[in-house]
């Protein structure tokens, strides 16, 4: 409860800001000045990102969804639509639940998978971080870097080590069969590593372009706020369908770069706008399609047969 009346406060505080301010002019005027090549080559970065995303779960469930890559794509574009409008992240249910009725994967397996997509992008974009954040010893950027890739390869090892804990109590044996699920999902995907850099490459590529373009500033600057939207996406509280946290992540990194608060949000906001406009927009094609086009052998929500 402490969480979601925070998230709605820093979100409440976004919007007072613009409204007391009088930027809403100034919005739309950011909005206008958008040139239709720019928007759509962020666009087509966008997509790249969500195949890329895609391959990552056909990856790790290849076995499970053999030629089957439609839907894999299917369940990624549904749940990263979620996951940018349901509040308080609870579009994160999307991925199991999408998991389960498509594959019929395990609630367990699913929800240790996406723990591990989650990891694993956290994980990239704090190396990124660290890798560019202005005036950080050299020293401590090879030590943040190899600290955070040692972590990454001995949590699915430990994982995988032969453990006790089925033995333990009622909670310890629920703990052991969510280590064996974790260790099921890290030991599946083939290339669970390279998907997720290529896919963060891309998406931060394509954030980068359109906030330097709506800023009319340099790419280190874009990157600088890409970054810092994508570092406040991670934390543990988030504004409603990331509004606020978002946007004050993004500005707070480009004040290093000369960027004004003032400015640093309302480029923010666009592009927060834009991420939403296109993760909503595919995600409504996904859900069309799939109610659309019949997959033969699957089981659907309603009449016994899934569709792709």
């Amino acid at each position: 409860m402490i969480k979601r009346l925070i998230a709605l406060a820093l979100t409440l505080a976004l919007l007072v800001w613009f409204v007391r301010g009088g930027q809403w002019a100034a919005l739309g005027g950011a909005l206008a000045s958008l040139q239709p090549g720019a928007v759509a080559l962020a666009a087509v970065g966008f997509a790249i990102s969500y195949l890329l995303r895609a391959v990552r779960v056909w990856d790790e469930f290849r076995h499970d969804g053999v030629g089957r890559f439609g839907a894999c794509l299917r369940i990624v574009l549904i749940h990263n639509a979620m996951v940018n409008i349901v509040p308080f992240r609870g579009g994160e249910a999307a991925f199991p639940i999408l998991l389960g009725r498509l594959f019929g994967t395990p609630l367990g397996r699913a929800l240790a998978s996406l723990f591990w997509f989650r990891l694993q992008d956290a994980f990239v974009v704090l190396g990124l971080a660290i890798l560019v954040w202005p005036g950080l010893h050299p020293a401590l950027r090879t030590l943040g870097v190899a600290g955070l890739v040692a972590v990454a390869f001995a949590l699915p090892r430990w994982a995988r080590r032969t453990h006790d804990w089925h033995a333990g109590g009622p909670w310890q044996v629920r703990l052991g069969k969510v280590r064996d699920a974790f260790a099921d999902s890290t030991r599946h995907a083939r290339f669970g590593w390279v998907w997720t850099l290529a896919n963060w490459s891309v998406k931060l590529a394509a954030q980068a372009w359109l906030l330097a373009t709506v800023l009319d500033a340099s790419p280190a600057v874009g990157a600088a706020g890409a970054l810092g939207a994508e570092l406040a996406a991670i934390l543990p509280i988030q504004g409603v369908a990331g509004f606020g946290t978002y946007e004050a992540g993004a500005a707070a990194a480009m004040l290093a770069h000369g960027v004004t608060l003032q400015s640093g949000l309302q480029a923010a906001l666009v592009l927060h706008l834009f991420v939403i406009a296109c993760a909503s927009s595919a995600g409504a094609i996904a859900w069309l399609v799939g109610h659309v086009v019949a997959t033969p052998g699957a089981t659907q929500l309603h009449s016994g047969q899934d569709t792709q």
